[in-house]
């Protein structure tokens, strides 16, 4: 199956080795050229997303049609409702700020 503008792609090591492990992605494709590749194979346009679903980087990528699976839509942060609180599970900024410290 070819993919389609707005499809929601997880890349990783089976779409080809160059995503194995961590380096594996969320990618949202704007479109898909038709350059001629070997047989199996396919060129993606579009943005790579971070676990809130914002685009980080526009990216070309050329893959392996057998290797895409669809991905789960980011799940949608909760937001402060009142000023000054947290919701449950939040990260306050004193406990994000910690995780950029030196060691």
């Amino acid at each position: 199956m070819r993919p389609s503008p707005g499809d929601l792609l997880t890349i990783d090591g089976r779409a080809s080795v160059q995503f194995a492990g961590d380096r594996a992605l969320t990618f949202r494709v704007v479109s898909v050229p038709d350059q001629p590749t070997y047989h199996g194979w396919i060129w993606l346009t579009g943005y790579v997303l971070d676990r809130r679903g914002l685009a980080t980087a526009k990216r070309e990528l050329y893959v392996q049609l057998a290797g895409l699976r669809p991905a789960l839509p980011p799940t949608p942060q909760s937001r402060r409702t009142v000023r000054g609180t947290v919701p449950a599970g939040a990260i306050t900024p004193t406990r994000t700020a910690a995780r950029w410290l030196p060691r």
